[in-house]
């Protein structure tokens, strides 16, 4: 087993400035707790420049004394979660970690290079607003946004928070207004605090207000991360071809990617915002996870913030459409093997599996016996079962001793039961040695489609070693048309299910129609 991540590792996934106090406290306690020294927690503190002061991680420091409940790594592990750390596979877990997947990563990180952006040098912001409206909305949807803007002080710094604002125009209305205003957006939007900026909802409203009940289609949600450089954000949200509406600067540390989700209710809204912001942490951007909510506001561009533009970087990029994105992620980790020249293995080639029927069927293989009704077939199978079970010669083939599992769907159990005694005596094996090798299933009456039983078998046998499962007969199991080439196939693959997740051979047996099969 590996080392475990160490702390002074994952508080890197962390950064200081966006904590409060009392978790930036809290930090320092499990860091203490945990054997660490002074040092790594001032080292790390120091990132957050805007608040640091030299000399205040060693007094709090000293103050740390033992507790009865005291802060431990977990709090540190839990924060790391919550901020996008992904553990490494193989590491030891600790209580509140999680197990990860590699499905859906398809970004190397090491590898990534960064995008530039390409800051408008004809600076139109009124065009700028018209694109990202026709863009994104019909044009008689109504349109929510914010230019007004409070200042809030807290222990982080100052901070420019919006307003209510309004949601009473079209977007049709507006590109009208904007497309005629001279250039003066504060004529049509009003005027907005250039230390701010100003905001814009991405999904249309009902004009009745701007929470997420008034909004009237669920087309798009935000994705936006300031915890890595503008320049990788650029790359990794093209790298991973999220279908982005609109790409905005912020004017401050993030992009604003509009992305399709194209849901048609509430609960399928969350649902894929849910599955999209996981395949984004998998892949590095450590999303904001407040801006689920379909009303939410992202920034307007064409405005300026804090001596920064506020722009359109691009729009309709990766895929065309949620459907079209979701297909192609679910196919970039697939459980397939990948193709193998055959040169590779010439000289060099894989056991075969060990024979459990001589020259006839090897283990974890299939096996069909057909037939016409009452030709015998269930008689067949149980001489089969005992064969195996006691090592002996079937019809004239030598089996491999082992446990075998007799599916019984047809006959009722004291009839299977003593069928089987009478096998066994006709075999003249009258002193059975083996009978704790054969286990029967009765399910007459309790049968159902083998894509249901599959699993239930599969559970049921997963630690009983079994070399050979025999289901007799398949037609009371079957799914789907007999005559269709595909739900034949789909049934087929439950063999086949069976045979790979238990290491162990499938014999099954079917009646053939009556009449000359050859005619």
């Amino acid at each position: 087993m590996e080392q475990r991540t160490s702390l002074t590792e994952i508080i890197e996934y962390i950064n200081p400035g966006d904590l409060n106090y009392q978790e930036w406290i809290n930090v320092g306690m499990a860091l203490k707790q945990e054997g660490y020294s002074m040092d790594c927690w001032d080292a790390w503190s120091r990132r957050d420049s805007g608040r640091y002061h030299a000399g205040e991680c060693e007094k709090k420091w000293k103050s740390f004394s033992g507790s009865s409940s005291p802060v431990t790594g977990g709090t540190i592990v839990k924060m790391a979660l919550e901020h996008g750390w992904v553990p490494e596979r193989g590491h030891e877990l600790e209580w509140d970690d999680t197990i990860q997947n590699d499905d859906h990563v398809i970004v190397n990180k090491e590898w990534l290079e960064g995008m530039e952006l390409q800051e408008p040098q004809e600076w139109n912001p009124a065009a700028e607003l018209v694109r990202y409206l026709e863009t994104l909305f019909e044009a008689g949807d109504n349109v929510g946004y914010v230019t007004g803007s409070w200042e809030k002080i807290d222990e982080k710094g100052t901070s420019w928070l919006p307003q209510k604002g309004s949601w009473d125009r079209t977007a049709g209305q507006l590109i009208e207004q904007l497309n005629s205003c001279d250039g003066d957006i504060g004529a049509v939007v009003g005027d907005y605090n250039p230390k701010a900026g100003a905001w814009i909802r991405f999904n249309p409203l009902d004009g009745n207000g701007c929470k997420n009940a008034n909004v009237t289609e669920y087309r798009y949600v935000l994705v936006e991360s300031d915890h890595m450089e503008i320049e990788k954000q650029n790359a990794i949200l093209r790298e991973l071809e999220l279908p982005i509406a609109c790409l905005v600067f912020s004017g401050g540390k993030s992009l604003h990617a509009i992305v399709k989700v194209d849901a048609t209710d509430y609960n399928e809204y969350r649902k894929r915002v849910d599955y999209l912001y996981e395949v984004c942490q998998k892949n590095g951007i450590i999303v904001d996870t407040q801006n689920r909510n379909p009303s939410r506001l992202s920034r307007m561009p064409g405005v300026m913030r804090n001596g920064k533009k506020q722009f359109l970087v691009d729009t309709n990029i990766g895929k065309a459409s949620w459907n079209e994105w979701y297909e192609w992620i679910e196919g970039i980790n697939d459980d397939l093997p990948e193709p193998e020249g055959l040169g590779d293995v010439w000289d060099n080639l894989p056991d075969l599996s060990p024979c459990l029927i001589e020259g006839i069927l090897r283990k974890g293989h299939k096996m069909l016996i057909a037939g016409p009704s009452k030709a015998g077939k269930s008689f067949l199978q149980i001489e089969l079962c005992v064969a195996i079970a006691e090592g002996k010669k079937w019809l004239k083939w030598d089996c491999a001793q082992g446990k075998v599992l007799y599916v019984n769907l047809e006959l009722d159990r004291a009839s299977c039961l003593h069928r089987f005694k009478d096998v066994y005596t006709t075999m003249g094996i009258e002193q059975p040695q083996y009978l704790q090798n054969i286990d029967i299933w009765n399910l007459r009456g309790k049968s159902i489609p083998m894509d249901k039983l599959a699993p239930k078998l599969i559970r049921r046998a997963a630690k009983k070693d079994y070399v050979a499962i025999i289901i007799d007969p398949i037609y009371k199991v079957i799914t789907g048309d007999e005559n269709s080439a595909d739900q034949m196939a789909n049934f087929c693959n439950q063999f086949d299910k069976v045979c790979t997740e238990l290491g162990c051979a499938v014999i099954y047996c079917h009646h053939h129609s009556k009449g000359s099969q050859g005619g």
